[in-house]
């Protein structure tokens, strides 16, 4: 088990499938059927049960900046424990250091504008969110589902956009090498024109999790 950067990012090519973006900005990796479809749907279910109007740190002002619904899932739950063991399989991170998986749902017209995973060092919100396990790390987030129209996620430093596909994988270090943040990971979850998308993300942090 790790929480190295240099050995995450090591280690995800080994797996069947996995691809790099090629971007010399980011490291940024995808692959395709991650997830079968049977554990996508019971995730998509957990998520239905106890969804709540999502929230952001350093509050904007803007009302509608973030417009999905989540839902924190239970690591005692049989689904929740299978996506946890493909993960840690998958990076090879200690799960001391993973913040609870969620799942996030976005109904047509809802969306999240172009944000960062990383909680920002100068937000006002920074010693709130990281002064215990400090600030994220890694991103590794799921699509559940395929989705009718929009709902892609676009990074636009990087000119990179990813559409929806059930059980695919998109994975990224919010870090530089030197351990500074990486503003090149700005991402927008565009709204979803037809339909409604389902995601889970699981977030890893610098520090053991310690809520």
């Amino acid at each position: 088990m790790t929480n190295s950067t240099d050995s995450i990012a090591a280690r995800l090519p080994a797996h069947t499938g996995m691809q790099r973006v090629p971007t010399p900005k980011a490291e940024l990796f995808q692959c395709r059927r991650f997830v079968p479809a049977d554990l996508c749907a019971a995730l998509i279910a957990l998520t239905d049960q106890d969804r709540r109007p999502s929230t952001i740190a350093d509050d904007n002002g803007d009302p509608v900046f973030r417009t999905s619904e989540t839902c924190d899932l239970a690591a005692d739950l049989p689904a929740v424990k299978q996506i946890e063991a493909m993960l840690t399989q998958l990076s090879g991170i200690d799960p001391a250091y993973g913040e609870p998986l969620q799942g996030q749902r976005y109904a047509e017209g809802q969306e999240f504008k172009p944000h960062t995973d990383y909680f920002a060092p100068d937000g006002r919100d920074f010693q709130k969110f990281c002064t215990l396990s400090g600030n994220r790390t890694w991103t590794f987030m799921i699509y559940l589902n395929d989705v009718g129209a929009g709902g892609a996620t676009r990074f636009k430093l990087l000119d990179k956009t990813f559409q929806p596909e059930a059980g695919k994988l998109l994975c990224w270090n919010n870090r530089l090498p030197d351990g500074g943040v990486n503003h090149a990971t700005l991402h927008h979850g565009m709204k979803v024109r037809k339909g409604v998308k389902y995601v889970i993300t699981k977030w890893y942090r610098e520090k053991v999790w310690q809520g």
